[in-house]
């Protein structure tokens, strides 16, 4: 089982298939909005979430762990763009293009949304490491599947991984 924390003990806690169809959802979307650091370093997250990498049931993260930022301007910034990405998944973005239909992940994309903004990013533990760093952001692309990809970790985006078309 991965677990995705939020706050106050709420989790969402989802099969290995049930992840990877998370995690394709939120990569389409994230690849679509990042245009700032903070939104680069977290689809680099995102890309660490692959299983096919990663190793089944061993992905997830809280979002107490994420670094928000220094100041409530950028923690703002931060939850107000990881709840654009959710939103921007939630309307089927780029949908049309998954070799499957993922008919569970509005559920898991609307628990996680409720999550999130319900989450205060003051209340994160800092220093916690989850959020990877600047020099590890993610804004290399995978040119086959236009989404970001898991550069610098590995030279391949969670659809190539995953042998998908």
């Amino acid at each position: 089982m991965n677990v995705f924390e939020g706050g106050d003990g709420r989790h969402l806690g989802m099969t290995n298939g049930g992840t990877a169809v998370f995690v394709d959802v939120l990569m389409l979307a994230v690849s679509a909005l990042a245009h700032e650091p903070w939104h680069f370093r977290f689809a680099a997250l995102l890309t660490l979430q692959d299983q096919n990498v990663m190793g089944r049931g061993m992905v997830g993260f809280g979002l107490a762990d994420l670094d928000w930022g220094d100041t409530p301007h950028e923690r703002a910034a931060a939850k107000g763009f990881l709840l654009g990405v959710l939103d921007l998944a939630l309307s089927r973005h780029r949908w049309e293009e998954l070799t499957y239909e993922p008919p569970l992940v509005e559920g898991y994309l609307r628990t996680y949304r409720a999550m999130v903004e319900e989450f205060d990013p003051a209340t994160a533990r800092a220093g916690a490491g989850v959020l990877p760093g600047s020099d590890e952001a993610a804004p290399a692309s995978c040119v086959r599947h236009r989404v970001l990809d898991a550069m610098p970790f590995w030279g391949a985006c969670v659809f190539c991984t995953a042998g998908l078309v």
